[in-house]
């Protein structure tokens, strides 16, 4: 290839090093093409004409599989930083003044999207009305994943079930939780008078976790009892309870509608329970984000003045 060389970037090779940054990303070019829609040949197309352009090669392809060369690892991590910076300063812009025009990125933890206690819809109704230019991504995702992410700038906003508080993060409490063991009417338990269910009986049970490191209360819950499976999402874990082979600790709200359909059942409430938080959580800015300081703003409008003590 020819002696490296780069002269001014345009957009067409901002394009092509995003397009790069996806195939090193996606472990090669058929991961990138179905991830970017697109089809094996244009990414190699393009991956070529970089190539050509930067006057190196990027990678090997071929039967060994994807592999950086030496050269294409140091492109890769400039190119990260030089996208991060250029979705920064484009975000610092679009943050100024009264009517900001950038993206807020915002996740929500399993079933809070649809509980009446999170407000959503009045939220974002209010929001929308203040910054009616902000382009909204509004996705589920895992508690670890949202305080990660929170924390390393890749989401602006996050709503959480907490049971700790993590240096960085700044929490707006929501609401309290109260979590009880249940079980489904096809579990030998479930006929039972709560007298008759012993301690050891619960702790010899098979118990389906949301499979998080716990905070002492719920450690102490859990010690002695029989981890037999485990999923963060409230979802899985009761599709598991109600085949009748497990029990479940799930917040009292969640199971209200599977209790009152005699799906499910609440046992051993007087010494197998605890609490949990729900909060908004986000990083202090350290540039100007006039649309995050708006979301944070209608949110206190709804939950700024609670009595609520949070529990932690």
């Amino acid at each position: 290839m020819k002696k490296p060389s780069l002269g001014q970037i345009s957009d067409y090779e901002l394009k092509q090093l995003k397009l790069f940054k996806t195939v090193v990303e996606s472990g090669g070019f058929t991961s990138a093409a179905a991830e970017l829609n697109i089809s094996r040949p244009t990414v190699s197309n393009h991956i070529a004409s970089l190539e050509s352009r930067l006057g190196m090669p990027l990678c090997k392809r071929g039967r060994g599989g994807f592999l950086l060369t030496d050269e294409g690892a140091v492109v890769y991590e400039e190119s990260k930083q030089l996208l991060i910076q250029l979705d920064q300063f484009r975000s610092t812009l679009n943050n100024l003044g009264e009517s900001p025009a950038s993206q807020l990125r915002i996740a929500l933890s399993d079933t809070y999207s649809n509980d009446e206690r999170c407000r959503i819809p009045e939220v974002m109704r209010s929001y929308c009305k203040a910054a009616p230019k902000v382009t909204l991504s509004f996705e589920v995702e895992h508690m670890r994943d949202m305080e990660r992410q929170v924390l390393n700038g890749d989401l602006d906003i996050a709503f959480i079930p907490y049971h700790r508080k993590l240096q960085g993060l700044s929490y707006i409490h929501l609401f309290t939780d109260n979590n009880y063991l249940y079980c489904a009417k096809e579990h030998p338990f479930y006929p039972l008078p709560e007298a008759e269910i012993t301690n050891e009986m619960i702790c010899n049970a098979k118990l389906v976790h949301a499979g998080l490191q716990p905070h002492e209360e719920i450690y102490h819950q859990l010690s002695e009892m029989n981890l037999a499976g485990s999923s963060y999402h409230y979802e899985s874990r009761i599709a598991l309870a109600l085949s009748g082979e497990f029990i479940c600790f799930l917040p009292e709200e969640v199971a209200r509608p599977y209790v009152e359909k005699g799906e499910l059942k609440a046992i051993a409430r007087q010494h197998k329970h605890f609490t949990l938080g729900a909060a908004v959580i986000y990083k202090q800015m350290k540039k100007p984000n006039r649309a995050k300081t708006l979301f944070l703003e209608t949110i206190y409008q709804y939950f700024g003045n609670s009595t609520e003590i949070p529990p932690y």
